[in-house]
């Protein structure tokens, strides 16, 4: 089967999916003020509400979540699957979150990454929104003839922890330094209070990104990983790297 879309423009928005309401705050909620307070547009989609938490009901935890966006810049829809730590790897699932994508027609997805070591419902999502991102480009999809194929440019997975991170797979780092980025990041995350009853999220995502941040020069950055290899049209773009020799 043979793609048929075209790859998107680099305005094209962000979309980033998240397996809980707090997921794309805490992990790469920089990266998203980053490029919102650019002028690039980022949707956010959430496929639960956090129905097993120990703190926050559903209904509690969606609205944080719409603070959290809000406070990024983004716009926010939620997608019921299997539900808070019953999600799986289904089929119906992958066409649901392709019809999203040929949609709101991303030029980037942003998505769980793949390491099993962490909550369950992260690496099924990560792989739900791989197989999707690449079923959202074939016309002959017959579920999802009703909207065009569409190709996104790349696919990127976030981690929301050291446990997250794919080995061997060197990170994409965002300089996400900027004073008003790091205000809306934080606002954002504050957002989720049920969340930081029992531990500081925020100090603890902070010092992820400061620790980043000073490996690379900068205040703060965070880290994507690219499921694919990268390709520029030269060497222009990439005169900046992480080691200063």
């Amino acid at each position: 089967m043979k793609p048929t879309a075209k790859t998107p423009p680099e305005d094209a928005p962000v979309l980033a999916f998240g397996a809980h309401p707090d997921d794309i705050e805490f992990a790469c909620g920089g990266v998203i003020a980053r490029e919102t307070r650019a002028g690039r547009p980022a949707h956010l989609v959430v496929c639960s509400r956090g129905e097993s938490a120990s703190h926050g009901t559903p209904a509690t935890r969606a609205s944080e979540a719409r603070k959290g966006a809000a406070a990024l810049g983004a716009t926010l829809e939620f997608v019921d699957l299997d539900g808070d730590a019953t999600l799986e790897v289904k089929a119906a699932h992958v066409l649901a979150l392709a019809a999203i994508i040929r949609r709101v027609r991303p030029g980037i997805v942003l998505a769980p990454s793949l390491p099993e070591n962490q909550h369950p419902d992260h690496p099924r999502l990560g792989r739900i929104v791989r197989d999707a991102a690449r079923l959202a480009r074939y016309g002959g999809v017959a579920k999802l003839r009703r909207r065009p194929a569409h190709a996104i440019g790349a696919l990127f997975f976030y981690a929301g922890s050291q446990a997250a991170e794919p080995p061997g797979c060197l990170p994409v780092l965002i300089d996400i330094s900027d004073p008003g980025v790091v205000a809306a990041w934080t606002a954002a995350m504050e957002a989720h209070a049920t969340q930081l009853r029992t531990r500081n999220y925020v100090d603890l995502q902070r010092a992820r990104a400061r620790v980043l941040g000073l490996e690379a020069g900068v205040e703060f950055a965070q880290a994507l990983y690219p499921n694919d290899p990268l390709v520029f049209d030269s060497l222009a773009p990439l005169g900046r790297a992480a080691r200063r020799f």
